[in-house]
């Protein structure tokens, strides 16, 4: 199970991506930097992510277009997009935006700590879906392992038992260390977060 959501972020001025690193690097998930909604695009194909955060105005595919052809995708047709634009608040661009796909629509300037929380909820809310994916994965294996046990009867032999209980104890244990493994805060815990 991974225990660190993609977090895809697109605009083509360097200094914006270096500017979004900068503010989610607290967020401890691995960000993808890419200058081009071709780029998103085919990122977005390739891999799998928790949140894109794409500028508006970019030379060739524009933000509208490339979240059009993310959300035209059934792979990707759910990831949520958030745009990030210094093309204004007007109704028409922010109306555009939503009926693109987007989830919210942000101008710059933006409160750093704002799009943080924002991107921290949609962190949390795709490792707690890889956690109940993975946690369904694995009841197969506790049942089968369960049904194992029920059926034992007290002239089964020693080692047939405790085969039964190895194969539980596995199950558990597995269970018990993707449970452990998800470190998952709440948008309120998040560090420095302004006070």
């Amino acid at each position: 199970m991974a225990h660190q959501a993609r977090i895809l972020l697109v605009d083509d001025r360097a200094e914006n991506l270096f500017a979004l690193e900068a503010i989610l690097s607290s967020l401890d998930q691995e960000l993808v930097f890419v200058r081009s909604g071709e780029a998103a695009v085919e990122a977005a194909a390739s891999s799998e992510f928790a949140v894109i955060l794409l500028d508006v105005v970019m030379p060739g595919m524009d933000g509208f277009e490339t979240a059009g052809q993310i959300k035209r995708r059934a792979r990707t047709s759910d990831v949520p997009i958030i745009f990030l634009t210094a093309a204004g608040a007007e109704p028409e661009l922010a109306f555009r935006g939503y009926a693109a796909g987007a989830v919210d629509y942000i101008s710059k300037p933006f409160d750093p700590w704002v799009l943080r929380a924002k991107v921290s909820v949609f962190v949390n809310l795709y490792l707690k879906d890889r956690l109940v994916c993975d946690l369904t994965a694995l009841l197969p294996a506790i049942e089968e392992a369960a049904a194992g046990l029920a059926g034992l009867s007290g002239a089964m032999a020693p080692a047939t038992l405790a085969d039964g209980l190895a194969q539980l104890d596995g199950a558990i244990a597995a269970l018990r260390s993707r449970l452990g493994g998800l470190n998952v805060s709440s948008p309120s815990g998040i560090s420095g977060a302004k006070g």
